[in-house]
């Protein structure tokens, strides 16, 4: 038994730990009391994870020390027709012996002959958890034994379960199920709990329960009270959930605590939403920005994330920075957000110069703003293609689909307006309850078109119940980036599903407000909102009088697309025009001006 302080001991534990390679387990049992003994001691030495990998001969493979959430593996040789022949014994420094997540995607994903975890106590084992691999329908999923006394664990005799387990890997093309099944846990409300199960399928997760807690205190251990952990924990095994999302934003440490009692991966609704940006985000611009966000929110959370920063997990919350090593420190994580803050300050002065030279030419903007999935990118395609420029390449129409955050990259096009002048349509991203600050901050430079145009066109469902809060929502975002006070137009969108009393209940509540009843998908008053658009839009136009030689035709057919022609007359010298102009055209054919009213 190893004694003393960890810095007294160090040498004595690395030296303790080589001689597990000279130990040996009885073939057909899964480990010896002597190896137990010894990584238990170890582990409430340091307070961490010490695995041991052994084969099928009962020789030790691999000794490793992990972290508080993570075991390190042998490569293995995968063969889709058996198992490994390698078992992996390792200690659970919280005393939980309950599979991990972590343990379980290990079990499954390197197919181990057997995972044990052995729940280490400040002065005994509190038990033992066994895990094997399971073919049922066709899947590969597992089974686990609980809370054994260590007597008993040790003295299993599991080579006659590898054999049954193999020998349906034969008999059956098992097929590796990837899915992941959620669990959500809320606290606000039930509507607050269908925009979470929305957000989940947009990550292509499966919702297999729900569970709504009304609290007056938060616990700072779980989030919800311990007997509504131990409630999830039932339910989570019930449903065979593999994932649980809580609706408000956890710290690191309920994190693990949670993992530790369910045996689950535990996320977030601020890790889901980074999720869906990262999955989403196309353009450069915008994968920096989801990056910073994800490592400025990982940096405050470095103790736990367990299955998240682990290179044995997978799914949801995985995807960007977390997946590239098992532990950041935060010195890292540090001169990664200064790096990534200094290229997204290159792009910002860029996106500003395409900003001045838009101002310089005298055209209006217009930005699109609004909850996420409201009809956003449908409106901005169609009104794009409705009064196209056609000094402006056609391009690819922008992703519309009936998901949460559809759009993360903000676009601008230019449109003729039906008054003839061209303004700038910029579509943002959707907006959303419980936005996570970091990402709001992180968008900052995106968001920017909405500081800086003229006018706004909020769009909202006029049918969903939860159009007011949604409104709110957008609203307070509006106000963090100081654009609370720009003109804007209310456009209720779906107004040819939703009510009358919901498009009564809109009106009046907002009746200070200019409001216009629509619908992007089937083009209803679409023509009321452009006049709108016109009316509210800074007016720059001038009334000119041209005359166009005969040798430049084609700046006839330009003027009849781009300008309001009141009179045109064909004259000795060439074509006289009399017509309301932008600043564009005025600063491209002056020198056919003859005179100005």
């Amino acid at each position: 038994m190893i004694k003393g302080n960890v810095e007294g001991v160090r040498d004595s534990i690395l030296a303790e730990l080589g001689n597990i390679y000279d130990m040996n387990v009885e073939k057909g049992r899964l480990v010896s009391p002597e190896i137990v003994a010894l990584i238990s001691d170890i582990t409430r030495l340091i307070n961490r994870e010490i695995s041991v990998s052994i084969d099928r001969k009962g020789r030790i493979l691999e000794v490793a020390i992990g972290d508080s959430n993570s075991v390190e593996l042998p490569i293995l040789d995968l063969s889709s027709k058996k198992l490994s022949g390698v078992k992996v014994i390792h200690t659970h420094p919280s005393g939980y012996s309950k599979l991990s997540m972590i343990d379980i995607s290990a079990l499954l994903k390197l197919k181990l002959d057997a995972i044990l975890a052995v729940g280490v106590g400040e002065t005994d084992i509190t038990g033992v958890n066994i895990g094997y691999c399971k073919v049922q329908n066709q899947e590969l999923t597992y089974e686990e034994l609980e809370n054994l006394p260590l007597e008993k664990a040790i003295n299993v005799d599991y080579l006659e379960k590898v054999q049954e387990i193999e020998t349906e890997l034969r008999k059956n093309d098992v097929v590796e199920d990837e899915s992941e099944y959620a669990i959500l846990v809320g606290v606000d409300s039930d509507e607050s709990l269908d925009e979470l199960e929305e957000l989940a399928k947009a990550c292509e997760v499966n919702v297999s329960g729900r569970i709504l807690q009304r609290i007056k205190r938060i616990d700072n251990v779980f989030y919800i009270g311990s007997g509504k952990v131990r409630e999830l924990a039932i339910l989570r095994q019930i449903k065979n959930a593999n994932l649980i999302i809580f609706d408000e934003e956890l710290s690191g440490v309920q994190i693990k605590n949670l993992e530790a009692v369910t045996g689950c991966k535990v996320i977030d609704r601020t890790i889901l939403i980074l999720e869906i940006f990262a999955r989403r985000a196309r353009t450069r611009e915008a994968r920096i920005q989801v990056e910073l966000a994800q490592l400025k929110y990982r940096s405050q959370r470095l103790i736990g994330l367990g299955s998240i920063m682990s290179r044995t997990g997978g799914g949801i919350g995985t995807k960007g920075p977390g997946e590239k090593k098992l532990e950041i420190d935060r010195r890292r994580i540090k001169d990664d957000i200064h790096a990534l803050r200094q290229e997204l300050e290159k792009i910002k002065k860029i996106r500003a110069l395409q900003r001045t030279k838009r101002e310089s030419s005298g055209i209006p903007r217009v930005s699109l703003v609004g909850y996420t999935n409201v009809g956003k990118s449908t409106l901005r395609n169609l009104l794009v293609d409705l009064y196209p420029s056609d000094n402006t390449v056609k391009k690819e129409a922008v992703f519309a689909e009936n998901m949460l955050f559809a759009t993360l990259d903000a676009t601008t096009r230019t449109m003729i307006l039906p008054d003839k002048r061209i303004a700038a349509l910029t579509d943002t991203v959707g907006f959303v309850r419980k936005l996570p600050h970091d990402l709001v901050e992180a968008f900052k430079s995106t968001l920017e078109e909405v500081v800086f145009s003229d006018l706004l066109v909020h769009l909202v469902d006029a049918s969903s119940d939860t159009v007011v809060e949604q409104i709110k929502s957008v609203e307070n975002v509006l106000s963090e980036l100081g654009a609370g006070d720009k003109p804007t137009i209310l456009a209720l969108n779906k107004c040819d599903v939703a009510t009358e009393e919901q498009i009564s209940k809109l009106k009046e509540l907002y009746s200070g407000m200019e409001i216009v009843e629509i619908s992007a998908k089937n083009e209803v008053n679409i023509d009321i909102l452009m006049e709108k658009v016109i009316e509210h839009l800074p007016r720059t136009m001038k009334k000119v009088e041209f005359l166009i030689p005969y040798s430049e035709s084609s700046v006839n057919a330009y003027l009849h697309r781009n300008t309001i022609i009141e009179e045109e007359s064909y004259e000795a010298d060439g074509t006289k025009f009399i017509a309301t102009i932008s600043d564009e055209v005025y600063n491209r054919y002056n020198k056919f001006i003859v005179q100005e009213f």
